[in-house]
């Protein structure tokens, strides 16, 4: 199985970028690309500058690794309820893409974390709402409450009870 792991960040130390690869590492024998927004050099979307220079480079790179995929393991970082605005920009630039849908009709796992209670929760529903136009299939949802206080480093997620969740969900998608 391909696995495309995306945090929905462009924080250099992405929480949600730990928790998608962590995340796609749970499944047994996948081959796992990973995307990091903080790395891509992409200007902020206008039609101005699309008109300009056209779709860069790096976005149709996205595209086809959407396209080269399985399954699409997406944890997103809530900016304000929303998405965050580097992961925005990647969205609204990928939708340029003349004759496709944003994920095309990729089956998707769509998560959440951040350091408070909710982890998340906002911009999950927020994507729950958004991506299904935009050609995701969500098969599932999940949201790791108060990162700092069950996720390590070295050991993906310390919080029993949530790691068990994870994998039942992850063996739910993948048997």
């Amino acid at each position: 199985m391909k696995i495309l792991a995306i945090g929905g960040s462009n924080s250099k130390n992405s929480i949600n970028r730990k928790l998608a690869n962590f995340t796609a590492h749970l499944v047994e024998n996948a081959e796992v690309t990973k995307v990091d927004v903080s790395e891509l050099n992409i200007p902020i979307y206008s039609v101005d500058l699309e008109n300009e220079i056209g779709v860069p480079v790096e976005v149709f790179t996205f595209s086809y690794l959407i396209d080269d995929t399985d399954l699409i393991i997406i944890s997103l970082a809530e900016n304000n309820g929303s998405f965050n605005t580097g992961f925005k920009n990647l969205l609204d630039w990928t939708s340029r893409i003349k004759d496709r849908k944003i994920f095309n009709d990729k089956n998707m796992l769509l998560m959440s974390t951040s350091p408070g209670a909710r982890g998340g929760a906002s911009v999950i529903q927020h994507g729950i709402n958004v991506f299904p136009h935009a050609g995701a299939h969500i098969l599932a949802s999940y949201s790791l409450p108060n990162f700092y206080k069950n996720f390590n480093e070295e050991k993906g997620i310390t919080n029993n009870e949530e790691l068990e969740k994870l994998k039942q969900i992850i063996s739910n998608l993948t048997h």
